[in-house]
């Protein structure tokens, strides 16, 4: 890489800048990207983070009992592991009801980290709001909640123009992206969802697009006690077992941490993601009687695909959620999916066993893929699935699991125990055998692929707590790929490790370390039949400090270096160094935060995704590639209770380019920069 003198001195500047400027409240300025960044394994995993960082906000701002919590509002605070959530639970059985918040610190497996992060959004003794329940209650005692975003790339890209010409650029619509969502909640029992979007590029209520904006999704939804525990009437996700057989909606599953390899299903929930394509549209309800839990669900919808030449098979679905060119909008809602099927579980104190089974109906049958490597995928237009899955805690010991079958085709399996050894030692082990025919559209189990289909591997993890400063996190996991991939033409295997030290030395002072490889198989750049396939090795160092300043300002500051070979090909290197500084005072209209880094990439693979802090809900996640410099500015201010307003502009400028970006979205110049304005209103 070749860093001028000036860069390297910037760049020293800015990794130990300590500026004399007014401690922030512990780790509340950033708690949300700090849970993001644990339960993910990589930024560039494309997941949707809305609605967690929604449901995050919701019990941040109306925190949960614990003397009336259940496991599944426990679960939905995704950073809490199985065995954690079981002994919550256990130590209000065996010690009576809480009687402060700091009792958690006697949970054997809650770590100082997941005891600070929990008293975020737990408290004890909340009033019940269900009493006396009235239509003018519902109406006058509920939070409502409405958002407008708009934003757009300020720089002019080729789609939008051609020439001189607009009427025949390729992009149909305007730059300007636009959201608007409305959320009714009252207790947490009943409540409504509507989102409406248009993303750039998109047309947007003129002659020819009337129907305003591309994206609407909605629902009501109801939580209770009895018979009746869940219903929800719209658009909703449903997740089951390990994520094998269903699970739509956001999913993780290797992070940075143990409690997103075991999935926790929650089953029934509403969708308030905008996300076109990770859900169902239709109603569900999830029934109890006793230990038994009963969930119906039935769905039917539109979904994007491209088809054959002759337009009587599909060719590949779109999942994108994008129409902006006259292809993109012509494979539109193409096809008509009906899903139909039902969970069944027995649900007892330390033992969960559930079997799910539905068929899922495409309007038009799926063509067989003309490459080799897609001689397994799914073909027809009909499709029954089925899982049986399970867990089970004994003591400090938790087993989980699941197996699917996609009839007439492939199976597919998962087993995994996670243990807590002692109050510093956790341990989890898991392997998968996932066969190269095995179909599911809503199949998000812990995977190296995209999705749980031809791989088999073990994963191991183990996080060690040295003492109230020191800890470690690290795990393995080694995979082969029986049947060919895009890009690989045999079978191949490979591996990925990672490792995670941080030292908290006070309140105000953290500094984190992180080593990350992996390893993989790929043709080579010259490939023809015979030549075998070449090593990828990936690998990422990260050094992160974080200090408090005082009650009003934080830094946070990041390292993180890129090493990428392929064959014997010479190494590539990529190189971050961002700073930020954190504006949150403890009581005041005016919050915000802002970030200046540097970036030298040689190339596409040594690229480097980072979290950036954007307005409310909304997550950024660029990546940095290249050789330049980026900048944000990202503010919050409150006009009156209930109204608040967020700005947020960026900047990239790179070195030595003439151009950014590429095809449609090719800006001329060597700077894109971004501007994103939201409005919200609670009442």
């Amino acid at each position: 890489m070749n860093f001028n003198s000036k860069c390297v001195g910037l760049i020293l500047l800015l990794f130990f800048l300590k500026p004399a400027i007014a401690n922030s409240q512990d780790e509340s300025t950033d708690i949300i990207e700090k849970i993001l960044d644990m339960i993910s394994r990589d930024p560039s995993d494309n997941q949707d983070y809305s609605n967690i960082a929604e449901r995050l906000n919701f019990y941040k701002k109306n925190p949960i009992d614990l003397n009336a919590a259940t496991s599944e509002q426990l679960k939905e605070l995704v950073f809490l592991s199985p065995i954690q959530i079981k002994e919550i639970l256990d130590h209000r059985v065996k010690s009576g009801f809480f009687i402060d918040v700091l009792e958690l610190q006697s949970i054997g497996s809650l770590d100082s980290e997941s005891a600070s992060l929990l008293l975020n959004f737990v408290r004890v003794g909340l009033p019940s709001q269900l009493q006396d329940l009235t239509v003018k209650k519902l109406l006058q005692k509920a939070e409502h909640d409405l958002i407008l975003r708009v934003g757009q790339v300020l720089e002019g890209q080729a789609g939008f123009t051609v020439s001189t010409n607009a009427e025949e650029a390729n992009y149909q619509g305007s730059a300007l992206r636009v959201l608007t969502r409305y959320r009714y909640n009252y207790s947490n029992t009943l409540a409504a969802s509507i989102n409406m979007e248009k993303d750039a590029g998109e047309q947007f209520f003129n002659k020819i697009y009337k129907r305003g904006f591309d994206f609407y999704s909605g629902n009501i939804s109801f939580r209770g006690s009895g018979l009746l525990k869940k219903i929800v009437v719209g658009d909703y996700a449903l997740q089951f077992g390990q994520g094998l057989a269903m699970w739509s909606g956001s999913g993780f599953g290797k992070g940075a941490g143990i409690s997103t390899i075991a999935k926790q299903d929650f089953g029934l929930k509403p969708y308030s993601s905008v996300n076109e394509s990770m859900f169902l549209r239709g109603a569900s309800g999830t029934f109890n009687y006793r230990k038994i839990s009963f969930t119906p669900f039935m769905s039917r919808k539109k979904i994007d695909a491209s088809l054959t030449e002759q337009g009587e098979e599909v060719s590949s679905l779109n999942i994108s959620g994008l129409h902006r060119t006259k292809s993109e909008i012509e494979n539109k809602e193409r096809l008509s999916s009906t899903i139909y099927g039902a969970n069944i579980q027995f649900n007892s104190k330390n033992l969960n066993i559930g079997l799910t089974t539905y068929q899922t109906q495409f309007s038009l049958p799926f063509s067989i893929g003309k490459s080799l490597y897609e001689q397994y995928d799914f073909r027809g237009s009909s499709l029954t699935n089925m899982g049986i899955h399970y867990d089970y805690n004994f003591k400090n010991t938790y087993f989980f699991g699941e197996t699917a079958h996609s009839l007439t085709s492939g199976y597919a399996l998962i087993n995994g125990i996670m243990s807590s050894l002692s109050p510093r030692v956790s341990l989890v082990l898991l392997h998968r055998q996932y066969a190269k025919n095995y179909h599911s559209f809503f199949n998000q189990s812990v995977a190296e692929a995209s999705n749980a289909v031809n791989e088999s591997g073990f994963y191991s993890a183990l996080a060690l707590k040295f003492d109230s400063k020191w800890d470690l996190f690290t795990y393995s996991d080694f995979f082969r790929f029986p049947w060919l991939k895009f890009r690989v033409d045999g079978p191949s295997s490979g591996y990925e490790i990672l490792a995670q030290m941080n030292y908290r030395m006070n309140k105000k002072l953290k500094l984190s370390g992180r080593f990350k490889q992996q390893v993989r198989e790929e043709n080579p750049e010259d490939f023809n039949l015979g030549s075998g396939l070449e090593t990828v090795d990936k690998q990422n160092y990260r050094f992160e400090i974080s200090y408090s300043i005082n009650d009003r300002f934080s830094l946070r500051n990041r390292a993180e270096i890129v090493r990428y070979q392929k064959g014997s090909a010479k190494y590539e290197l990529g190189f971050l160094n961002y700073q930020d500084i954190i504006y949150k005072p403890l009581s005041s209209k005016l919050s915000g935060n802002m970030r200046f880094g540097i970036f030298d990439t040689e190339s596409f693979n040594s690229r480097i995704y980072a979290y950036e802090n954007d307005v409310l809900y909304s997550y950024s996640v660029p990546a940095y590639q290249g050789r330049g410099i980026r900048f944000y500015v990202n503010g919050r201010y409150t006009l009156v209770r209930g109204f608040d307003i967020w700005l947020r502009y960026s900047l990239t400028s790179y070195y030595g380019q003439q151009t950014v970006g590429s095809g449609d979205d090719l800006i001329n110049g060597n700077k894109r920069s971004d501007l994103r304005l939201q409005i919200r209103y609670q009442f």
